[in-house]
């Protein structure tokens, strides 16, 4: 979701905060834009896209909290908080959509494995790197997950309580003061400008990489036409049928 004006006092009106918020702006609006995510906004999704998210999310973040886990660079150390950490609820997600062997039959998609393949990198060679990811996925599903989980359980007709565990951040009670807190410790992050202007980068290249998960979905360009067609159809034919009811006097 977009992410709000800040107001003078917010720690994201300065440092690493501010140059992520307004550095990776436009890359944010485009994924926003995208064909998969104004298609789930506005209704027009399936259960079986959807799912496909889920899954390409639980191999994101397997491979994302894999390597919090071993990390020993300060800069993700401090702003690795639990209260964030998704794979428990992804995981119980995959068992709602795919069954309870879900383990041995779903496998990370290609634009999956390209976006693991990239956490796995910088892990290795430039860890302070991952702080973008943590920023672009954790505080992105942490804004708008609410949304997000309310939109697919209405849309999608999801069972009660399940499906959109991944959206539940039970843990932390003030949202607000919980983002606030991560920004102040985002901008004590003790970074050379260099590698604050490579963070940023990064940030933009998470972006795309999700990009390339949404346009990679069965709810792509296809399936959401043939959906937006159904609808058009439907509306002709209900405007047909009000017309022809009028002209017989029924």
């Amino acid at each position: 979701m977009e992410i709000t004006p800040t107001s003078e006092m917010s720690a994201r009106s300065s440092g690493l905060a501010l140059l992520l918020d307004d550095g990776t702006r436009k890359s944010h609006s485009v994924a926003e834009n995208t064909q998969f995510v104004t298609g789930f906004f506005k209704g027009i999704s399936t259960k079986s896209s959807f799912s496909q998210l889920v899954s390409s999310l639980y191999f994101v973040y397997e491979g994302m909290e894999r390597a919090f886990e071993v990390s020993t660079d300060e800069s993700v150390k401090a702003l690795d908080y639990p209260e964030l950490r998704r794979l428990e609820t992804l995981a119980m997600d995959m068992e709602y959509y795919f069954g309870s062997d879900w383990r041995s039959r779903v496998k990370p998609s290609p634009a999956t494995k390209k976006y693991v393949g990239r956490i796995e990198e910088i892990a290795e060679r430039e860890p302070h790197l991952l702080v973008a990811h943590m920023y672009t996925r954790y505080l992105g599903d942490l804004f708008g997950g609410q949304m997000m989980g309310g939109m697919a359980r209405s849309s999608l007709k999801l069972d009660e309580g399940f499906g959109t565990k991944f959206y539940e951040f039970s843990d932390i009670q003030d949202t607000k003061a919980f983002i606030e807190g991560w920004y102040e410790k985002l901008n004590a992050l003790d970074l050379t400008e260099e590698q604050e202007r490579a963070v940023v980068d990064e940030g933009n290249l998470v972006f795309a990489l999700n990009i390339d998960l949404f346009n990679e979905l069965e709810g792509g360009k296809r399936v959401v036409f043939k959906t937006v067609w159904k609808l058009v159809k439907d509306g002709l034919t209900s405007r047909w049928r009000g017309k022809q009811r009028a002209e017989f006097g029924s």
